[in-house]
């Protein structure tokens, strides 16, 4: 991967309710890695559990108590069925995207992705980052009629990780169309995998969350993307990097050396050039986000960097980190306020800015 090292990114949420604004926020701030926002303020179809639901066969989505469904039993939906498994062949597999915009992300479910796109357009940036919510996520966050989730329901999980992939693929198209020599950065958004484990999801098989993120993420791969996980939290680490993904995003502030307890794996993962994206700046810590300055989360970041290496043993030097290394928020900020966003955004490319010209003096001004 070039020139990564020491970039800045972020989540896709912000609290904005006017998406010009947030999206010249986002092309202010981050001069390497730019996103689209997830704006739900705007719109509570920009939820990331709603967000991508057009196209995907069985989705009902409740308005009036705002909650999405799935239906896997009604005619409609095996009629619907059958035409999206022929898409997804078509598109995936033949590289025929004559029905890939059946699987866009329009309004409502976006106010500000397509002023991305138009955004990115003729400024040259290496890598542009879009978004998906997890396969795990979304599949225990959505249930049918009789409270079953559906990641339990073996054949309405490989509905959404198809899905999901084509989410991916229209994004990573969108982003090549408007800026042919871009590499996309799919991000899967995964805070329920901080709960795999757990009792609350004790027959939940390792297996298949491994296979449901690597269906994605081979996808990804050879439609030219790099695919990332983003879990603001601790989790099992071992199980994303067993899926093929290219870069860990977690919550660095609050769990700074959990990376620590997985040392054999992530040694692994960095020599196939893995990428650890560290959610420094605590945006789901408002007191915290108040308090902090650049300097702590420069001790932060530093004190994670010396607990790997000396977890690790010696097999994973400093400078192997620090060449991996990215930084981006927590988690995301829309629950902040505008302020408070925009601070944590600043902060994010002070740490880029900052560690690239210490260690590597490759940021260019």
């Amino acid at each position: 991967m070039k020139n990564l090292t020491l970039k800045a990114t972020a989540i896709g949420s912000l609290p904005h309710k006017d998406s010009k604004d947030a999206i010249s926020l986002i092309f202010d701030t981050f001069k390497d890695i730019p996103f689209w926002p997830q704006l739900s303020n705007i719109n509570k179809h920009e939820e990331m559990t709603i967000q991508y639901l057009q196209g995907i066969p069985g989705l009902k989505f409740d308005e009036e108590h705002g909650k999405l469904f799935y239906d896997a039993l009604s005619d409609e939906f095996f009629i619907e069925l059958e035409e999206f498994f022929m898409d997804y062949e078509a598109i995936v597999n033949e590289k025929n995207f004559s029905s890939l915009d059946k699987y866009a992300i329009t309004p409502p479910y976006s106010s500000a992705i397509s002023l991305y796109f138009e955004k990115l357009k003729n400024k040259n940036y290496e890598y542009a980052k879009g978004q998906i919510i997890g396969p795990f996520t979304w599949g225990t966050s959505i249930c049918d009629k009789d409270n079953v989730c559906a990641f339990y329901d073996e054949t309405y999980r490989e509905v959404l990780i198809k899905g999901l992939t084509l989410k991916a693929v229209w994004q990573i198209e969108q982003i090549k169309k408007h800026s042919p020599e871009t590499t996309p950065i799919i991000f899967m958004d995964e805070p329920v995998m901080s709960q795999y484990g757990t009792s609350a999801f004790i027959t939940v098989k390792r297996e298949d969350i491994v296979n449901a993120l690597s269906d994605i993420t081979k996808v990804i791969k050879d439609f030219g993307g790099l695919s990332a996980v983003h879990c603001c939290g601790k989790s099992d680490w071992s199980v994303l990097i067993d899926s093929g993904i290219d870069m860990i995003n977690f919550d660095a502030f609050a769990y700074t050396k959990s990376l620590g307890a997985y040392a054999k794996d992530m040694d692994r993962f960095l020599k196939k050039d893995g990428y650890i994206a560290w959610g420094l700046v605590p945006t789901l810590d408002r007191d915290a986000l108040e308090k902090v300055t650049l300097e702590d989360l420069i001790k932060k970041f530093e004190n994670g960097v010396s607990d790997l290496e000396k977890k690790s043993n010696g097999k994973i030097s400093k400078d192997m980190i620090l060449k991996h290394s990215l930084f981006t928020p927590s988690c995301g900020a829309g629950g902040l306020n505008k302020e408070l966003a925009q601070k944590a955004m600043k902060l994010v490319e002070e740490l880029s800015v900052y560690f690239s010209k210490k260690y590597f003096n490759n940021y260019e001004v």
